[in-house]
């Protein structure tokens, strides 16, 4: 036998539940495989047979057996090439039902080894004790072309031990096989975790994640592989579905392409249209609509979803009041023109004034207050949702995580949608994105205006109305919401860093007065640290103070 072996990594976009397509996607990747990259072995994803996060589908009575129908069909119908595949072990132990996150070798209609996640991870968007148990034992070692090669299973590599154990067993290579959420540091991370396995084991590493969006979780992929010192010898393209193939030979990878380095904010920005992309397509959306308010968040949002789903299925919807400015319509109008979306403007003061009319008599005595602001953003809830009644598009909303942290936002309002893109952005990366989409654009054409960039925020609900108005300036804020809601820093320690203690405890105010509203907010796509929904979860009711 050669001590040669080629790998194919196949970075795969996994729908959670359909079983039967993921099996189809997994046999078309084992086919391309074999035939055009002439590779001996394809690794897939973690759980690749039913996708991740599954969640509580595994407890359907049904799955079982239509995970046990999944491996049969692969092993009928994929020759002449080794398949590693992830998916859901079930077993009965003592009586009791277990489920174990698992990884099958299987050529040829066999399979020849499996092996089960050991470190179960159990933070940020991971909730895996909740369904499987862990594995116990040493590292699967197997034999292909004539080389040990070591198999674990996502977090597995996280901790140092899986690694040694593979080494230990004669490992030569160690495969690793992923779901592996996107979050905006997450390349750097991977790549001191190789790092350190690499240094400790020894260990050529392959590394293989799936890739798209599924509901509040985004994959970019970004599968990769590190020589034993540590070096990188490949880097597939993020958020790319594909099957890239490299050679092992002599203790080395061979033949990987790394891929070109990109900004950051070209790296969000290609994530959140895939999260976009994957979301309306999958719930079966025709397309989506956005109000247009001829501000900087909406547009983006807008800009989004036309290249997400092409321009003829996203609907821009003016809804000025009497306080929106006349360059705020004007833009509205320059953005839809310029992306080709579909574009209508629906007044929303024969609304407001109906709504105030009938509240006329109960609101008697009071004074004009925010009550009716709301009532302007809750107006515009209504012909939304209307119009996505009517002809069956999702509402994509338009607030920042900026917004969303400190409540600068309306319940049944502009809260009001099926999916969030740039809930987990931050305002000041919203501007930053905004520039960058506009630098694709042809010169001299950008596809959001200059002036909505450039000229203050505002949500319009009243004269000459502005964002800073009601909140520190976004260039203090956002640092201030990464150290209090991402490092969970206590507020003495943030007032250390040089931030006002007055303005620090006003914000962490109303991030805890304001979690009541993030929990009626619709979903979107994780690109921070940390993020709001299913990974921060906080109690509503709560009495923390100062902390």
């Amino acid at each position: 036998m050669s001590n040669t072996l080629k790998l194919a990594l196949a970075q795969l976009n996994l729908w959670v539940g359909d079983v039967e397509g993921n099996v189809q996607k997994i046999i078309d990747a084992a086919t391309h495989a074999r035939d055009v990259l002439k590779a001996d072995l394809v690794a897939t994803p973690e759980l690749s047979l039913i996708g991740y996060p599954p969640d509580d589908l595994l407890l359907r009575s049904a799955m079982p057996r239509v995970i046990a129908e999944g491996v049969q069909r692969l092993l009928d119908e994929v020759r002449g090439i080794t398949v590693i595949v992830g998916l859901p072990e079930y077993a009965d132990e003592a009586g009791e039902r277990v489920i174990y996150n698992a990884a099958y070798v299987i050529r040829d209609g066999r399979v020849l080894a499996r092996t089960r996640k050991q470190l179960l991870p159990n933070y940020g968007v991971f909730d895996e004790r909740r369904h499987f148990r862990a594995g116990r034992g040493g590292t699967l070692v197997f034999e292909q072309n004539g080389l040990r090669v070591g198999l674990c299973i996502c977090e597995d590599l996280w901790g140092p031990n899986p690694a040694a154990l593979a080494a230990k067993a004669g490992a030569q290579l160690l495969i690793n096989i992923n779901a592996s959420p996107f979050d905006i540091g997450k390349t750097a991370a991977r790549r001191r975790v190789f790092d350190s396995r690499a240094a400790e084991s020894g260990l050529p590493i392959a590394y293989v994640n799936c890739v798209g969006g599924q509901d509040e979780v985004l994959f970019d992929g970004d599968s990769t592989a590190v020589d034993g010192d540590g070096g990188l010898a490949f880097s597939a393209p993020l958020f790319e579905e594909g099957v890239f193939a490299l050679r092992f030979a002599d203790g080395r990878w061979q033949d990987g392409v790394r891929r070109d380095e990109q900004p950051l904010e070209a790296i969000v920005y290609r994530g959140l249209v895939q999260s976009v992309r994957d979301y309306v397509n999958r719930n079966g959306f025709p397309g989506a609509l956005i109000g247009l308010s001829g501000g900087i968040d909406s547009a983006l949002v807008a800009t989004i979803a036309a290249d997400a789903l092409g321009a003829d299925r996203v609907w821009g919807v003016s809804l000025p009041s009497r306080y929106t400015a006349g360059m705020s319509n004007d833009d509205a109008r320059l953005e839809a023109e310029a992306l080709g979306i579909r574009y209508s403007l629906l007044p929303i003061e024969p609304a407001f004034e109906a709504f105030t009319g009938t509240l006329a008599e109960a609101f008697a005595g009071k004074p004009v207050d925010l009550t009716e602001e709301n009532i302007q953003s809750r107006s515009r809830g209504v012909l939304l949702m209307a119009l996505s009644n009517k002809f069956g598009h999702v509402v994509l909303t338009t607030g920042n995580k900026s917004e969303m942290a400190v409540g600068y936002s309306t319940l049944y309002g502009d809260m009001c949608g099926g999916f969030a893109p740039i809930k987990d952005v931050y305002k000041t990366l919203v501007y930053r994105l905004a520039v960058y989409r506009n630098t694709l654009a042809p010169a001299g054409r950008p596809v959001i205006p200059e002036r909505v960039i450039t000229r203050p925020p505002s949500a319009e609900l009243r004269p000459d109305q502005k964002d800073s108005d009601s909140l520190p300036p976004y260039e203090v804020l956002d640092p201030l919401l990464e150290l209090y809601v991402e490092n969970q820093l206590s507020i003495p320690e943030i007032v250390a860093r040089g931030f006002d203690e007055a303005t620090v405890k006003r914000v962490a105010g109303l991030v805890r007065r304001s979690e009541y509203k993030r929990r009626q907010a619709p979903p979107g796509p994780k690109v921070t640290r940390c993020a709001f929904g299913r990974e921060r979860r906080y109690p509503i009711t709560a009495v923390y103070g100062d902390i």
